[in-house]
């Protein structure tokens, strides 16, 4: 039986410190080592089926918390390639491109020191079954100020996917309101959308 693999990490940024691990859930593509620093590969583990490392996270956990921590982050497959591209139509003559279906921030309403999760679930439309480089990103914002932009480069083949970066709230963080927004990424798609959460 493959047992979850999990590697916990001090990261530093600047002179902001966060704490990152990567877990793995049942159904999903792979796990590995979150890596400290900006896109840095740690460590990667051998997928389910002998898929080598499809799906392996490839970069760091990078971006800074001010006063803040990250902690585990996990991913887990919804749909295969096959009835992801049934669900939306699609057909290799239209190329590749990322979508993302839906973002959830729970709890709406946190104080402060508690934890907040960060939903993000992206179907990933292509014509081959190589993987292909997605970079997740949440950056979280109050006013105009950026609070902080944990993000992840991961693999992954075509297929929906669900990913979740739980954040730890400093002490001290101020009361209002908060927007995290999504992006995930790639060469050739972008896509985004934003939510908000509201600190009392």
């Amino acid at each position: 039986m493959k047992k979850p693999f999990v590697m916990f990490i001090i990261l530093s940024f600047l002179t902001l410190s966060s704490c990152a691990t990567l877990e793995e859930h049942k159904g999903a593509a792979t796990g590995a080592a979150v890596g400290a620093g900006l896109g840095g590969l740690i460590g990667a583990a051998v997928a389910p089926g002998g898929h080598g490392l499809a799906g392996a996270i490839i970069g760091g956990l990078a971006g800074g918390l001010i006063g803040g921590a990250v902690g585990h982050y996990a991913f887990d497959t919804k749909r295969t390639q096959t009835e992801t591209n049934k669900a939306y139509g699609y057909t290799p003559d239209k190329g590749s491109s990322v979508t993302i279906e839906s973002i959830d921030v729970k709890p709406k309403t946190v104080k402060a020191g508690g934890k907040l999760d960060t939903n993000l679930t992206y179907a990933v439309l292509t014509p081959s079954n190589e993987g292909v480089n997605i970079k997740e990103i949440r950056e979280i914002w109050y006013g105009d100020s950026l609070w902080g932009n944990p993000e992840t480069t991961v693999s992954r083949q075509g297929g929906t996917y669900q990913s979740n970066i739980p954040i730890f709230l400093p002490s001290d963080m101020k009361k209002g309101t908060y927007k995290v927004r999504y992006i995930v990424q790639t060469d050739f798609s972008k896509d985004m959308r934003e939510a908000s959460f509201t600190v009392n």
